[in-house]
Parts: C-alpha cells; structure tokens; sequence
C-alpha cells in the first residue's frame, strides 16, 4: 500500500481521538469566551488541503467555507492539521495551538440584556454549529479508496453524501443566525424610530446587501407600493431602482436586495411610491458607507479613464464612419472617373478612325516611278521590301538614302528606320530596303532622307504630305475598333490612377510636413523657456508623473533661500484646486530646483508659479502670464475660446498692408487650435468677392440712425461678419485715402460692437488693430461692457506707430493687453509717449507666414516643388527658370533677389549701393517692387535703363509687382535682402527662409529677431531654440551692408557644400503661425484672468 500524507482542518482545539462529545465542547467553549453571540460579525473560515497518493501521482482536494456570523460579531479559529500514515498502523497527530481571533462591534447599550429564551435559541444553534463541525471534521478524511487500500477509508460516493450534508447544515446555520440578526436589528431600529437599517451592518464592495425601510415612519405610510431610486457615489454611478416586499419582521419593514459594484464608496438613495410621493430623509436624501474600496479620488480617476475609454471609442466609431463616408466617395468619384475615361475613350476611337479614314483615301499601294511595295499584298508583321526611285525627288544626288517611318498617323513615332541600297533586279535609279510591318499597323508612313536620324538634312517628304501605303492585310474590322476601345480605356485607367495616386501621396507629405513642423515648434516653445523651467519629460501626459525644473537665478526670486512651488491645472479651473505649496530641493551640478507633481486624468494644462515662502512672499507669475505647460492625452479638452476680430483689412479680400495678412493668418492658427474665431469687416464695394465662399445675407439693425445691413461668408475658412451702413461710408471705391477715413472707421467700430449686442454674442476676446479700429478699445470699455459685453476682455495691436499715434494712445489706455509685431520693437517704441505709460501691458508677439500661401513643395509658379530634402535640385531649376525668364545669363553665380516697396523706411539707398556691390563681386542681381512716390519710381526707372545697357546680362528690376514672379525670385534667389531702416516685422525674411534663401538683413524690429547672423550669433539663436539663418549688419550706410552683403557672397563661392546645408537647415525652421499663435493665446487667457 502507498504511503498516504495528509493534512486535515478541524476546528477544534485537540484533533487526537476527536469525538463529536469532543467538538461539542471545544465549540460551547469557544461559545463561552463571547457570552454575547449576538454581538458576533460575519467572517469566513477557509481551508485547504491537498492529499498526495505518491504511487499513483494523484490528488484529493477538498476546500470548504464555513460562515459562522452571529449578530455581527466574528469568531476566526486558525487551522489545526493533522498527518496519519496507515502503515504504522497508528496516528501520529501534530497539534498546533488554536488561535481564536474575536471582533466585536458596537450593538449598543442593549446587548448586554439579553433574555433567558434567547440563551435557550442560542444553545439550539450551537448544537446544529458543533453538528455541521463533526460533520466537516469527518468530511475532511482522505476520500480516495483504490483497490486493496484499508477499510478505514471511505469510498467517494459515501464522502459526497456528507459533502452535501455538510452545505445544507451551513446553510440552514447561516439562514438561522441571519434571521436572528435582522430581528435583532428590526427590534432595535423600531425602537428608536429609524426608518432603515441594512444587512450586513458592514458594506463592502461587490456584495449583495439587503436594505430594510420602515413604511410606517415615512410619508410613504399609506402607500401600497414602495420603490427605492438610488445610485452610487453621490449620484454619480449606476444608477437603479426595485421594487421592496413587505418581509415578515416585526413592523412595518420592507426590504430589497441591492449589489454593491466594486467601484462604490457610497450609496445614495430616495423611497417614493412610482408616481410623486417621496422620502427623501427630509431632502438630505439616504446614504451608506462602503468601506474597504475606492475613495471619492480614486473613483473620479476611474471615471476619468471610464471617459478616456469612452472617448476612445467614440473616435473609434467616428474614424470607422469617415472611413465608410470617404471609401463611398471614392467608390462614387470612381464610377464617374471610369464612365469619364470611356467616354474618352469611345471619342478617341471615333478619331482614329476618322483619321484612319481620311489617310486611306490618300493612301495607295504604290506610286509610279517614286515607290512600291513588294509584295503587293501584306500584313502586320510581314518583312516587306520598299523601293524608291532617288531620281524622282531631291535626294538625287544624295550619298546615301534612308527610311524613315512609323505606321497608323505616326501614332507611336518613328518605328522605322533603314538604309536603302541599289537594286540590282531594276533598271533604272532604284534603291530598297527590306522593313518589317509593325504590328496593328494599317497604314505605313515615311519619309526618305539622306541620312539617318539625328544626321539627316535634305528629306523628301512628298512635299510636306509624307508618304502612306495601305496595309492590304490588315483593313480593321469592327472588332479591331472595340478591342482599340477597351484597350484606350485601360490606358485611360491606368495614366488617372498613377495622377491620382501621386496627388494622394503629395497631400498626405504635404499634412505630415505640416504635422512634424507643428510637432517641433511646440517643442521649440517649451524649451524656449528652458532657462527658467522645463519638465521631464517634456512633453507632458495626463495620468503621468513629471519633474518640474525651475531656475531662480533668472527670475526675480534670484538668491532666495528657499522656492516653493505652487501648481494647479486647466488653467486654474481644475476640479482639485491649487495643490498644496511643495518646497523644492537642489539638483546635483546646477542652479535648477526640483519637485515632482502628479497630473491627474482630466488635465490639459499644467500652471505654475513660485514663491520664496510657504505662505507667500515674493512670486514669479512670469510678469503675470503665469507659467504654462500643455498636458497630452487628458480625458477633458480645453475648452474654446471665442475670439472676435473688428478690423479694416482682411486678406486677401480687402489688403492694403501687413495689417490684412496678419488678420487671416492669426485668425486661422488660432481656429486651427480648436477655438472660434469671428472677423468683422466693412462691407467695401471694391471688396474681392470672388475670395469669399457662400456670400450671403444675414440681417439689418439700426444704429445711429442708420440702417445696417450684415452679410457673412467664409474667407480662407474663416468665418467673417461684413457691415454695411447704408449711409455710403463704404462705397466710396477704396479702403483708404479718404478724407473722412477717421469719421469712416469711427461709425464702424461703434457699429461693430452694436451688432456684438443686438446679435446676443458673448466673445471672450475682442482684439482691434492699429489706429483705424482703436475705439473699440474705449467705446466698449466707456459703453458696451455695461450695456452686456462684460465677459469679453480687450486686446489690441499695433502694427504700425507711424499713423494715428493719438488713437493708438487711448486705446493702449483702455486696453487690457496690448502687443505690437516683433519684441524688438516693441523696445524701439517702448519710449514712445503713445506706448510708455503702458509697457506693463506691452508685449511683442512675431507675426508668422501663411504656409499654404509660400509653400515650395506645392507652388504652381516652380519649376519643380521642393523641400528641404531636395533643396539643391529645387532652387538650382527656379534659378534657371528666373534667368530665362529675365534674360539673364544662364550661368552658376551667386543671385541676390530684392522683393520690396521702394520707400525711404526701406531702405532705397542701402538697395542701390547693394545692386553695385553685387555686381562687382561677379554676382547677378533681380529686384521687384515700385514706389508709390513718382519720383523715386522715375529714380529707379533711370537705375534699371543704365543697369540694362551695363550689365544686362548680370541685372533686372522689374519696377512692378508680379505675384507669380515673387515666387520664382523667392525659390531662386541664393540670397534675399531687406536692409530696411525701420522693420516692426518684416515677412519677406521669413518667406525667403520658407524657400531655403538665406536672409541679409539690417538688425532692426523683427529683422533683428528672426535672422540670426552665422558669425556672431550663435548663441542668440540657441537661446530661441534656433541656430543661426542668415546674415545682419548695423548702421544705415554702404560699409554696413557691404559687410553683410561681403560675407555671404564669400560663403557662397568658397564653401558651396555649407552653404547648401545652410539652405535645408533655414528651409526646416517654423516661422509661420504655428508659434505667434501659441503667443497670442497665451495672451489673450492672461487678458481673462
């Protein structure tokens, strides 16, 4: 017989010689030790144990659960296990001590003050409790009986039998000590006058628990229905409602069954009678603690990722939809597309066969004393031998004769090609030469010459008509003009799907260019602060941890013994608050302090600021922007702002100046960030209506006693809100120039902010510009704020000090931010009485390039579309298209290109000596541009007539303006120059850079801020997160822009290898919108604070 070892559970205290007398005793002593059973809580006692048979490698395993609960209180015995082996026929029993683990909870004050007959219950259930034991202890023994094992073991089916007696005693037990505990708690609770209690008195998650409600007690007395509405968390999860029965306690209790999820901390809930009677605990509404699960922290964290999950799916479907919708379309433009190709097809065929027809008609076999074919009769394919007659023609006297042809109306060229010889079985001046018929061909065509192609000179080509011989053979039949149709149609298919593919393929480099670019500004934003605070990682994940790195010594907390760092989310708004103060510690090896902050699920926005105390002190709120740091991947999106626009310009529908370029471009990277954004415009009548989509009427009010009309429409995707009074201030044929312009935009500002109010609009941000729409600032802040604009906060912006300096003044007054277009000038004009008292509200903010409107890789007026990729091959065609089209000489030199008006701020006579200096240095010179002074236009008319007759093949200044060629000189220019001498912005450095040429530039305004000189610079530029692009010089005479100038027509002919990396590296940086739109919204949420 194998060795058998086992361990065996038994509650009892003495498993050697265990008798059911014995357990008895060990249970009624447990019993004693808590002389108030009816105090006891539910606990389960688990076991386990694992019979091991070795020679037959099997295993018994037997698990039970007894739940002995008691009017709350718990009573836990630790196992004892015991080991036998039959055979030495004895028992060797290894006792551990019992160890009894008692919990009471509170019941009350009377507990203690129980009756004699609830003893008397008590000693029936311990009975049926030590009778379940004796039972389980038997049940426990090893149960496995093979063949010759010894008596003493029971066989399976008998230990079944008490496995199934064993779980209907538990039962009947726990249904026993249950009922006592709700009579009990009934007992107790009809005493005091509650109106519910629940079982079990401890809730915890994913269980079923019963709720008890005392009718009588409640409004709901009379009522013969009872129903319980309720949900978890403060309303906030799963929402039920049941029915509950009248039970069989004493009072008027009802109960149901409610299942607690895992996710609930709390229950709330209501009793009403399913139609409008409730008991909502006196409005307090009904709750029950859950315990041992979630906190409220944990459960909005799990809400957050319920919603991310949500959303996820959502996005899922939504891409699934837009899939279906696209591949339909497709599906649709292709029907139409094939139906379009056959159609082209039947038309090509119809062609053909007119043409086949009408050269069959002048087509022959053979033409006496000029040429024949031999044999007469022939086919595609057949090896036939031509004859011709030299003396027939002009080629007489020539030393050879050959063939040159093709078949069918030359359809595929020239597939002919041979030399004659003299015949030697004809009399006479007879060459051949034996050709091959191609195939499908009907017709022959050729002409002789007297030499081969590529050497001919003298043809004879019967006089301009070729020579065409039929095919005998191969006559095509109506079968031939089908299988010609289809096979059209094929080809038709094939050439638009390689056009629409390679369109595709374009669009989608196009969107990802776009995409990396955006991705790397971004990046260049956050680290452009970098020398006060950066995270780790950079780029920030809600749900994540990241380090927070701050830099005192650059800030005004320089030299403060401690920082403390104060961080919230959502820009302030989020639902945790400001989190408490953290001090922050020292990195190793720097001057940045750290500290760790965890970004919860629902984040899109991390804020910060710091302090040198706990509790205050001195701040560092970036001048009052506070810091900012977007979160990715957050469950909650920032919410829009919406952004009105009252200006006189817009692109490119009403453009004097940068002021309308600067209106769309601004308006559309700010909507494509996810905000709305509005324009409202004069309604000119020399509007460019052609650029405006879905024009239409919108409606009329009156203000000033005048009637206006609005009409709206869209403009490079922005939506734009037109005036027109009907007074006739706008229909005088120009924007500008006339000499009641400030009467004129006065009325249309005071009319733009009444259509705000009668319209019902609530804009955050109401953002004027330049002198020509400053009394927004005053008007609304004087007027319209009080009337029910008081949400929106005004920014405005100078784009030129030179005009309305006055109007500027009071609206830098009223305004609560203003900005001007580069940093540099806002220093420039810092000083200005207009600007000065304000500069606490002043900020420069670049102006940006439309990337859809100077884009190399998609540009129809290039010769060939580039990136930075194939920069080179790019520039090196549009160089050559620019000098063929100006008739310059086609040569490798350097090509300086100036795009400019001609005035004094520009710069005229730095543009001369620059045109001169170019030329003595070997280089070739275009400029484009006019004066709107006729004296300086006449100055440089005289310029280009001198430079013409000098250096014609070197120079040319196209004295007007031509938008297809800005951006042929733009691509093929090395080099694009802009010595202004006062730049607030600037955009044709920028527009160069788009197109790889390198800017040369005087250091002023925005020139100084986006051209970063490659000898001198280098660090300036890093600071901005760039590397240097260009070429700068001081001062406003020759010497200084002999010195840029100099510099880069040196680098141009000794380093050509660098100076093409210099190409791909301006072409790869951002100066379009995507930045100065980070700016501005930055801006406009410190204009809301």
């Amino acid at each position: 017989m194998p060795e058998v070892d086992e361990r065996i559970l038994v509650e009892s205290k003495d498993a050697e010689g265990i008798t059911e007398s014995e357990v008895s005793n060990n249970a009624g002593r447990l019993l004693n030790v808590n002389m108030l059973l009816d105090t006891v809580k539910d606990k389960e006692t688990r076991w386990n144990k694992n019979i091991r048979i070795d020679d037959w490698q099997e295993k018994a395993f037997v698990s039970g659960d007894v739940d002995v609960s008691v009017y709350g209180r718990v009573v836990e015995e630790k196992q004892i296990y015991t080991k036998s082996s039959d055979d030495e026929g004895g028992e060797n029993i290894e006792k551990e001590e019992s160890v009894e683990e008692i919990e009471i909870s509170k019941v009350g004050n009377n507990a203690s003050r129980e009756t004699e007959s609830r003893n008397e219950t008590i000693s029936k259930t311990v009975d049926k409790v030590e009778s379940i034991n004796s039972v389980d202890d038997f049940h426990k023994r090893p149960s496995v009986k093979p063949e010759g094992v010894d008596e003493g073991y029971y066989s399976i089916s008998e230990d079944k039998k008490k496995a199934d007696n064993f779980l209907k005693l538990k039962l009947e037990s726990e249904e026993i000590l249950r009922k006592e505990a709700l009579d009990r708690l009934a007992s107790d609770n009809f005493k005091k006058g509650h109106k519910l209690f629940y079982y079990p008195e401890i809730v915890e998650p994913d269980q079923d628990i019963e709720i008890f409600f005392n009718r009588s007690f409640s409004t709901l007395k009379f009522e013969p229905d009872v129903i319980i509405m309720g949900a978890f968390n403060d309303w906030k999860w799963k929402s039920f409602a049941i029915n509950l029965s009248k039970t069989q306690l004493n009072g008027d209790w009802w109960s149901c069954k409610v299942y607690v999820p895992r996710e609930a901390y709390k229950i709330d809930f209501v009793f009403y009678n399913g139609n409008d009677v409730y008991e909502n605990n006196d409005e307090q509404d009904f709750c029950i603690t859950v315990e041992g699960g979630m906190d409220g922290f944990d459960f909005e964290n799990f809400l957050l990722e319920e919603k991310r999950k949500e959303q996820e799916e959502v996005m899922r479907r939504k891409a699934e939809r837009e899939r279906q919708v696209e591949e339909q379309r497709r599906i649709e433009a292709e029907i139409v597309e094939s139906e379009a190709d056959r159609a082209q097809a039947k038309e090509e065929v119809a062609k053909r066969r007119g043409m086949l027809q009408e050269l069959l008609k002048d087509a022959v076999t053979s033409f006496v004393n000029v040429w024949h074919i031999e044999p007469t009769e022939f086919g595609a394919n057949d090896r036939v031998r031509l004859y011709y007659n030299r003396s027939s023609g002009p080629l007489s006297h020539a030393k050879e004769i050959w063939v040159h042809g093709g078949h069918n109306h030359w359809k595929d060229g020239r597939s002919i090609v041979s030399k004659l010889i003299k015949s030697e079985s004809k009399d006479g001046d007879w060459c051949c030469a034996d050709v091959v018929v191609p195939d499908q061909a009907v017709v022959l065509d050729w002409v002789f010459a007297d030499g081969p192609p590529g050497q001919a000179v003298v043809y004879d080509n019967n006089h301009l008509q070729d020579f065409h011989a039929i095919v005998p053979k191969s006559i095509p039949g109506e079968l031939y003009w089908v299988e010609e149709e289809q096979q059209i149609y094929k080809n038709l298919q094939a050439e638009r799907r390689l056009r629409e593919e390679a369109l595709r393929a374009k669009a989608e480099k196009t969107v990802r260019l776009k995409e990396e670019t955006k991705e790397r500004t971004l990046k260049t934003f956050l680290l452009s602060q970098k020398h006060i605070i950066y995270t780790d990682p950079i780029d920030v994940h809600a749900g994540s941890t990241v380090t927070v790195f701050y830099n005192p010594a650059n800030t005004v907390l320089k030299g403060k013994s401690e920082i403390w760092l104060r961080c919230s989310f959502n820009r302030w708004t989020h639902r945790m608050g400001l989190l408490p103060p953290q001090k922050m510690i020292p990195i190793e090896n720097g001057s940045h302090l750290k500290a760790t902050v965890k970004v919860p699920l629902d984040a899109y926005m991390m804020d910060f600021v710091f302090s040198e105390r706990e509790d205050g002190g001195i701040f560092d709120n970036k001048n009052g922007m506070d810091y900012h740091v977007p979160v990715f991947g957050g469950v909650v999106k920032e919410p829009p702002m919406h952004i009105v626009h009252i200006a006189v310009e817009m692109a490119p529908i009403a453009k004097v100046g940068g002021l309308g370029d600067v209106v769309t471009s601004l308006s559309r990277a700010v909507q494509d960030m996810n905000h709305n954004v509005d324009i409202i415009l004069p309604k000119y009548d020399c509007l460019k209506h052609s650029n405006v989509k879905d024009l239409q009427f919108h409606k009329s009010y009156f203000w000033g006693g005048t009637e206006i009309k609005v009409w709206t429409g869209k403009v490079e995707g922005v939506s734009v809100y037109f005036l027109e009074p009907q007074n006739g201030l706008f229909w005088v044929g120009c924007i500008y120039g006339r000499a009641n312009d400030g009467e004129r935009f006065g009325f249309f500002c005071h009319a733009a902010l009444e259509f705000l109010l009668q319209s019902g609009f609530h804009p955050d941000i109401i953002h004027c510009h330049d002198w020509s729409s400053a009394p927004v600032a005053w008007l609304f802040k004087e007027h319209y704020m009080h009337y029910g604009l008081s949400k929106a906060r005004v920014v405005f912006t100078i784009h030129n000090l030179e005009f309305g300096a006055n109007l500027i003044r009071k609206a830098m007054e009223f305004s609560d931010k203003a900005t001007t277009v580069s940093p540099t000038y806002t220093q420039e004009v810092s000083g200005n009485s207009a600007v000065a008292p304000y500069l606490f509200k002043f900020h420069g903010i670049l102006n940006g390039i439309d990337p859809d409107i100077w884009d190399p890789y998609n540009d129809k007026f290039l010769p060939v579309p580039y990136t930075s990729e194939n920069v080179v091959e790019g520039k090196r065609a549009a160089k050559e298209a620019l000098q063929e089209r100006l008739g310059l000489e086609k040569s490798d030199l350097p090509l300086v290109g100036i795009i400019t008006r001609l005035t004094h701020q520009k710069g005229i006579h730095l543009i001369k000596h620059a045109i001169w200096r170019t030329l003595e240095r070997s280089g070739q010179v275009v400029l484009l541009g006019s004066a709107p002074d006729p004296r300086i236009q006449n100055d440089f008319l005289s310029l280009a007539n001198q430079l013409h007759s000098s250096h014609g093949h070197r120079a040319n200044l196209c004295l007007t303006y031509d938008e297809p060629l800005s951006h042929l000189i733009y691509a093929g220019a090395d080099f694009i120059l802009v010595p202004s001498i006062f730049e607030p912005c600037g955009l044709t450095q920028l527009t160069a850079m788009r197109y790889g040429s390198i800017p040369v530039v005087r250091k002023t305004g925005g020139l100084y801020d986006t051209v970063f000189d490659v000898d001198h610079d280098l660090e300036r530029a890093q600071a901005c997160g760039l590397e240097p692009n260009g070429f700068n010089f001081d001062g406003a005479d020759g010497a200084g822009v002999d010195y840029a100038l100099n510099r880069a027509i040196s680098a141009w002919y000794d380093g050509r290898e660098w100076f093409d990396s210099l190409c791909k590296r301006v072409m790869e940086q951002d100066w379009s919108w995507n930045r100065p739109a980070l700016d501005y919204l930055e801006l406009y949420h410190s204009a809301r604070k």
